[in-house]
């Protein structure tokens, strides 16, 4: 039995003219294939420096779409009439977050963002006191202007180790802190506390005056009442009770409808405060217990130490963008007692702000020095921060006899720890300030940025999930490649085929 051979049938191809052009005069020789080479190439660059013209939005890879601007910071800028300039001290022009704040512009043409070589601007590093090699970021707006630092661009997911950019919501609410027209005033009573400005919280200071704040300390004794221009009143725990003055004065400002930030520590002894109370009970705020709060919870305690806890977070607009993290640290807390029978008659409304686990408990004899609660000591949830809005003035709506007012409140927000935005360390060893520990920081100045009316500078983080700042750096390099060496790469590869090829003929 014969095998047929069946023949495949070849079908001639017509050959590509630009090929064939391409082979016939540009391959004929080694000095026009490398002049073909240098033209891909120049064409390749010429792509790269005309996009980089454009400032086109870059390709976002990330899942939550990270290096892009959203709607909400475009709406936020859109209307600012005011020249605002973003230098990128120490950042190369290709940068991630130089990119991002490019994309103001296309917003509000107001808006300008650049890296600089400070040596080339002798004039900002002579404003802003900068030395070569130095890395920051400068939002300037005329005469105003705010520093941020590389590390104010990210957080940390303490649970999966994770580095989270909110360099958009920080670069948004720099602008929009720059060009506003209003600055607020925020004074720290003296005279009653070893917690003060230039004592034990310089830091916080440092980081208030940052966020576009007048800072002012407030001798009552001298001055006789709280200035006009006061946006926000701070009382640090007090050590003695408030004289005559300084009381009357405090409960008039109260009464205009003006805000409070009180941090009080533990107390170890009692004393009596009763003008402090006084002030303390406009609000519904009973008098501060001796004693401590401690956890037994290892999940909510730092380093297996019961005096050093992480309160729960509560859901408020102060604190929305520390929901669900793992909060602030609180050293020696104590407790804030309200008196909820009297809420309603005081016409007082209270959200919980932070709120100590239920398995802490609350010690008031330091003699006893066991990690566990004794029988006749407090056991459960205690409120270690809160935020008390009192009706001063309700509204009332227009008549033929009058027009319409507008409800006047006032606003308290009280935590029961003083030291978690000092400059107190955890130990020797530490290099760090409390306030730097965990969210203290955002804490604190998140309850400022509240009472005097300024939310946006509460920082507004982004739901980052399970992407990272650096993962999408290494998918820039990734398309860089893509774009520029693979090609390269190719080119090379068929010159090389070609002139073996070539020889072999």
């Amino acid at each position: 039995m014969k095998e047929k051979k069946e023949k495949k049938v070849k079908k001639d191809k017509k050959p590509n003219k630009m090929i064939e052009i391409i082979k016939k005069k540009w391959l004929i020789d080694g000095s026009k294939t490398f002049l073909l080479v240098a033209i891909i190439i120049a064409i390749f660059i010429a792509i790269n420096i005309v996009m980089q013209k454009l400032e086109l939005t870059p390709i976002d890879f990330s899942q939550e779409k990270l290096f892009t601007l959203t709607e909400e910071s475009k709406e936020k800028v859109k209307n600012i009439e005011k020249d605002v300039n973003i230098y990128f001290i120490g950042y190369s022009e290709d940068d991630s977050t130089v990119a991002l704040a490019k994309q103001y512009k296309k917003a509000n043409e107001k808006i300008t963002a650049e890296a600089v070589d400070i040596n080339n601007r002798p004039d900002l590093a002579s404003k802003y006191q900068i030395e070569s090699g130095t890395e920051g970021i400068i939002v300037e707006c005329g005469e105003k202007s705010k520093v941020l630092t590389s590390n104010d661009l990210v957080t940390y997911d303490t649970t999966t180790y994770e580095t989270i950019s909110i360099a958009e919501e920080k670069l948004t609410s720099s602008i929009v802190s720059v060009s506003s027209d209003k600055i607020p005033k925020v004074y720290f009573l003296a005279g009653y506390s070893e917690f003060g400005l230039n004592q034990n919280m310089n830091y916080l200071n440092m980081y208030l005056g940052n966020e576009i704040n007048e800072i002012k300390t407030l001798d009552m004794l001298s001055v006789g009442k709280v200035p006009d221009d006061c946006d926000t009143l701070v009382i640090t725990t007090p050590e003695k009770d408030f004289d005559d003055v300084a009381t009357k004065a405090i409960m008039d400002y109260i009464q205009s409808g003006r805000n409070i930030l009180w941090l009080n520590a533990a107390v170890t002894k009692q004393k009596d405060m009763p003008n402090v109370n006084s002030i303390l009970a406009n609000y519904g705020v009973k008098p501060f217990e001796v004693g401590i709060i401690r956890e037994t919870d290892s999940s909510k305690m730092v380093s297996g130490s019961p005096d050093l806890i992480m309160p729960e977070v509560q859901s408020a607009t102060v604190t929305k963008d520390l929901y669900n993290t793992t909060g602030v640290i609180f050293i020696n807390a104590t407790k804030v007692n309200i008196d909820v029978d009297r809420l309603e008659e005081l016409k007082v409304e209270e959200t919980d702000l932070l709120i100590a686990s239920e398995a802490s408990y609350f010690r008031n004899n330091f003699n006893n020095q066991a990690n566990t609660a004794s029988e006749n000591e407090e056991k459960g949830t205690f409120v270690v921060g809160a935020e008390l809005v009192k009706m001063i003035q309700e509204g009332k709506e227009a008549t033929e006899e009058a027009e319409a007012t507008s409800a006047i409140t006032s606003k308290l927000i009280i935590y029961g720890e003083n030291q978690f935005v000092s400059d107190y360390s955890l130990s020797q060893s530490s290099q760090y300030p409390v306030v730097e520990l965990a969210y203290n920081k955002d804490l604190v100045l998140n309850s400022i940025a509240y009472l005097v009316d300024r939310e946006e500078d509460i920082t507004a983080r982004k739901s980052t999930g399970t992407v990272t700042y650096t993962a999408t750096e290494q998918q820039d390099i990734i398309i860089r490649i893509i774009i520029f060496a693979v090609p390269i790469a190719i080119i090379i590869a068929g010159i090389i085929v070609w002139q073996v090829r070539r020889r072999k003929k």
